[in-house]
């Protein structure tokens, strides 16, 4: 497993397995506390882990949390996803940076997105597997949610959207969100 930098998320990094395969399929590891903790990530910092799976088409976030914020390990265990980060962190050299990147089940790359910056995602197939680990336990009075089709971030969601939930079609705009965290 290799991990990388990401350059357009500071803290973000990238981890892609080493992929095993014959005739009867293939078997990579998608975690390593090893190569975590030299990417400089606290593998026991994980505490709950979530699985969604998703239609084509379908948009969910963008979505951070307020307060202490949320890291997490991102991971499209079946399908295709196009992932977005926003990074909101005012104290951060990549603020209002944006990442797009494909991930899949056929890679099985991990993304790790740092605390205070928002995250969302496409289904690019259907279905689309996505696991989520996340270093805090949820807490939904923390919830943030920012419009996913608001013309400030320009995120190029590359099909049109088929669904989202109540809460992000209702979700305000960037400015509104940076207003509430204070950034």
């Amino acid at each position: 497993m290799k991990a990388t930098h990401v350059p357009e998320i500071a803290g973000a990094r990238l981890f892609e397995p080493t992929p095993h395969t014959d005739a009867r399929g293939s078997f990579c590891r998608t975690f390593d506390a090893g190569v975590a903790r030299s990417a400089g990530i606290d593998p026991d910092a994980f505490v709950q882990d979530s699985l969604s799976r998703s239609v084509r088409g379908v948009v969910r976030g963008m979505h951070l949390r307020s307060g202490a914020g949320e890291a997490k390990l991102v991971r499209c265990s079946y399908g295709r996803i196009f992932d977005v980060v926003v990074d909101l962190r005012p104290d951060s050299p990549t603020y209002l940076g944006r990442l797009c990147v494909e991930l899949s089940g056929e890679t099985q790359a991990t993304l790790y997105v740092p605390a205070g910056c928002a995250h969302g995602f496409q289904a690019l197939t259907g279905p689309a597997d996505v696991s989520y680990r996340i270093d805090r336990p949820h807490d939904p009075a923390e919830d943030v949610t920012i419009a996913f089709d608001d013309p400030e971030l320009g995120i190029p969601w590359p099909l049109p959207v088929t669904s989202v939930s109540r809460r992000d079609r209702e979700a305000p705009g960037l400015s509104d969100v940076l207003k509430r965290l204070g950034s």
